[in-house]
């Protein structure tokens, strides 16, 4: 690959572009991650106190289909890998325009992937000692940071109009290959749990344990894809930096283009199924397709309108994503939020207490990290 180039404008035009930090790329962070916090668990309380259509139904979108499908929990994990992609022309390309050598941001992205993937597999296994085929390597965390990490360096490296080249390949060569291959034993083109081509060559170069026992739900081979998600990420960054496009035209343009992407997914879905456990080519240019809306949505109202003070509340999140990620490996907010609310759940009494729960559980969180916040502490990797 050939250096990628800098664009043609002004030194400090290029500056004052890298520098900008969006509002809204930290406040879609966070709304991404207070899923993950707990906020689901509100739904799920109130299906279960309520028996009712509509919450069972909303319930239900907070649970990973078994194999093939997609619901709305399923996109949590691709938006921040989206994210991550999108800040990179903030950061790695500021400390690019400011005249720091490739070779040491290569070294920083490495630093910083190795260090995820070290997390992940402290996140799922803790610790200590304990024999190797008991240890599973796959993680959250070593997904993005492998992904991160590989699409940085294709950043770095290549010419920005091959980015789009890099996307498309990567999507397409990961479809032909489970297209025509499989594990032994079954047909060429096999997508099932044991069949596919990407869950045996898990199942036979990782090694530990897999989450699944015969496919891990974040393998190896289909980390493929994933760099294409951050790559995604990163060609939307790069558009967001461009000071000629405005900011309602840039909006339209990314909704343009998620509209675009979730067309794509539906046709690609009928020979490639929305599968997130195999992170199919369809479910990125699903997720894609909703990051690009959702992004749209979140940069037009903040950073286009300036209506900024109703997301500070993401915001605050979203500064410590990683950081809320791994705290209940250290932290036991079940004991936490009994101990400030547990007079209130029986107040309330069953069957709703549990949503009372979740929506406390919440709270303490988001004022664990507005304190983190203003103390200016954040978790950098």
């Amino acid at each position: 690959m050939k250096a990628r180039t800098t664009p043609r404008t002004s030194s400090t035009a290029v500056e004052n572009a890298t520098s900008r930090r969006l509002y809204s790329l930290d406040a879609l962070r966070g709304f991404d991650m207070i899923w993950i916090m707990g906020a689901e668990d509100i739904f799920h309380g109130l299906a279960k106190a309520t028996g009712s259509p509509f919450w069972l139904g909303l319930s239900d979108q907070f649970t990973h289909p078994a194999w093939n499908g997609f619901h709305v929990y399923d996109l949590i994990f691709p938006l921040f890998l989206f994210l991550s992609g999108v800040s990179t022309p903030y950061s790695v390309g500021r400390s690019l325009s400011q005249g720091e050598s490739r070779r040491k941001l290569v070294l920083r992205v490495t630093k910083r992937g190795l260090i995820l993937i070290l997390l992940g597999i402290v996140y799922n296994n803790g610790l200590q000692l304990r024999p190797l085929s008991e240890i599973r390597f796959s993680s959250v965390l070593g997904r993005i940071g492998i992904a991160y990490m590989l699409a940085n360096f294709i950043y770095l490296y290549a010419k920005e109009r091959m980015l789009f080249v890099w996307f498309a390949g990567l999507l397409i060569g990961y479809w032909l290959i489970l297209k025509f291959t499989a594990a032994p034993g079954f047909p060429a083109g096999d997508l099932s749990m044991q069949g596919n081509f990407a869950s045996y060559i898990d199942r036979t170069i990782l090694p530990g344990k897999l989450s699944l026992g015969i496919h891990d739900t974040v393998g190896f081979f289909n980390n493929i894809p994933a760099i294409a998600t951050a790559l995604s990420g990163i060609i939307t960054g790069i558009f967001l930096q461009r000071d000629a496009v405005g900011g309602r035209k840039k909006t339209v343009i990314m909704g343009a283009a998620g509209i675009a992407s979730l067309v794509i997914a539906m046709v690609w879905n009928y020979d490639f199924p929305i599968n997130k456990n195999m992170w199919s080519s369809s479910f990125v240019m699903l997720t894609t397709g909703w990051s690009l809306l959702l992004l749209a949505a979140f940069y037009y109202i903040i950073d286009v309108k300036g209506y900024k003070k109703w997301a500070f509340f993401f915001k605050v999140i979203g500064m410590n994503s990683i950081l809320i990620y791994i705290s209940g490996k250290f932290i036991n907010w079940n004991y936490t939020t009994k101990g400030f609310f547990q007079w209130l759940s029986d107040w309330i009494g069953s069957p709703y207490n549990a949503v009372v729960v979740a929506i406390c559980m919440v709270l303490i969180k988001w004022l664990f990290l507005d304190l983190l916040y203003k103390k200016k502490i954040f978790l950098r990797v």
